[in-house]
């Protein structure tokens, strides 16, 4: 097994670095946060004193960090300094296409070799080694980044070249946010015709409106798998995390000017829900501003 660096153990971080640790590698890792320090040695990990220290002697790095601002200042302060020319980079962060982009080029310049593979799954796969990561790179990156984020997930799908990772994934979740909304008003436009909401789910989830924000994702308490919605909207993936998405997918569109309708009304509701102070919520307790308080 391998030496791993791991830079940002927050909620989505942490889990992941336990897998790799319960999939034998040594994992070195660093956080700001001392008690996300202290829950990484708890799952195997070794906690270092600086995300240069992670990188040192590492045949592998992996970084999660909030935004393209951080993980552009950690790989040009620490990582580009200390990790070894031989290690594979690969940020899993989710960030604007051109900051993976450049800190890819910046890599490649360097003799170093890096992805940008960014996740989809939420906290609970992040902790049950179920994510799948949409992977930007050469195939030669992308071969020797597979096998470590296969210990941490249940599909590698390699996108392109770099910056296509974080393309995959802003694409992604703008269809997310959008049909989120979209299955929200359909729940409550059923309820209000008087059409039990089991019902709906049982025949929509069969017919040509099914979704996975529907039959995995259920924003209505007590309706097909367990979800955020039966705990009060709380846990899974944050309002304002959906929020950081759709801005990032509106500014892509704009770089390239893509006419996203749907995405940008999306956008604006999202914000208009966590500017109510919603943020920490689960991005399905949308319905709550569509019409269902509780």
């Amino acid at each position: 097994m391998a030496r791993v660096a791991f830079v940002g153990l927050g909620n989505m971080g942490g889990g992941m670095a336990a897998n790799l640790a319960k999939n034998g590698h040594d994992v070195r890792a660093f956080d700001l946060s001392a008690e996300a320090l202290d829950k990484a040695k708890a799952a195997g990990c070794l906690p270092v004193g600086s995300a240069a220290e992670a990188c040192d002697g590492a045949e592998a790095v992996v970084t999660m960090l909030p935004a393209g601002k951080h993980v552009e200042g950690v790989y040009t302060d620490s990582v580009f300094g200390a990790a070894p020319a031989s290690a594979i980079l690969m940020d899993c962060s989710t960030i604007d296409v051109a900051t993976a982009k450049r800190v890819g080029e910046a890599a490649l310049a360097k003799g170093l070799t890096m992805v940008d593979a960014p996740v989809s799954g939420g906290i609970a796969a992040a902790n049950a080694g179920t994510l799948t990561f949409m992977v930007g790179g050469s195939a030669e990156a992308f071969d020797r980044a597979e096998p470590f984020l296969s210990a941490m997930g249940k599909a590698v799908i390699h996108a392109g070249a770099s910056g296509a990772g974080q393309a995959a994934k802003i694409c992604n979740n703008m269809v997310l946010g959008a049909e989120m909304i979209a299955t929200c008003e359909a729940f409550l436009l059923a309820d209000k015709l008087g059409l039990d909401p089991q019902k709906f789910f049982d025949i929509a989830s069969v017919s040509s409106g099914q979704s996975w924000s529907l039959t995995s994702y259920a924003p209505w308490p007590g309706v097909g798998p367990e979800t955020p919605a039966d705990r009060d909207y709380q846990g899974g993936f944050a309002t304002a995390l959906m929020l950081k998405d759709l801005r990032l997918a509106m500014e892509a569109a704009s770089s390239v000017g893509a006419d996203t309708p749907m995405g940008a009304k999306a956008a604006e509701m999202y914000q208009a829900f966590n500017d109510d102070g919603n943020g920490g919520l689960d991005f399905s307790a949308i319905i709550r501003a569509l019409g269902k308080k509780e």
